[in-house]
């Protein structure tokens, strides 16, 4: 189990250096993106120290963070809701022009710090539960 979650740490940091970058190449819904799939890797890495096994095939971080056993509050809940949607939103053609109208500047930057302020909560609650 060691390796599968620090694989799932490992994967979020990469993940996290490339939503950096695109911020900074003002890439907004790109970086979004990444923000989702680092955080993604951290929530199967709490799930894996939580039940023992291999995460599920889900993309859905409200799912992921109920699985961890994480005490995540109402507010994180509905961030993580609202990042989940940069997982779906950018990856069909149906959700993709009217997601990136809406990942203006300032929204992502907004949603890149709440991101990374979740990513540093979990990583610092999923080390109190190894």
């Amino acid at each position: 189990m060691d390796i599968i979650i620090s694989y799932w740490i490992k994967l979020s940091d990469e993940k996290w250096k490339t939503a950096e970058g695109l911020i900074k190449l003002r890439r907004y819904a790109d970086s979004l993106f990444f923000c989702h799939l680092s955080l993604e890797a951290l929530l199967k890495a709490a799930v894996v120290i939580k039940i023992k096994e291999s995460a599920p095939l889900t993309h859905d971080l409200s799912k992921l963070a109920h699985i961890s056993g994480l005490d995540f509050n109402e507010e994180q809940n509905e961030f993580l809701n609202e990042i989940t949607t940069f997982n779906i939103k950018t990856r069909y053609d149906d959700y993709k022009y009217s997601f990136y109208k809406k990942a203006t500047k300032s929204y992502a930057e907004k949603y890149f710090k709440i991101a990374n302020n979740l990513r540093l909560w979990i990583k610092k609650n999923i080390h109190l539960k190894k």
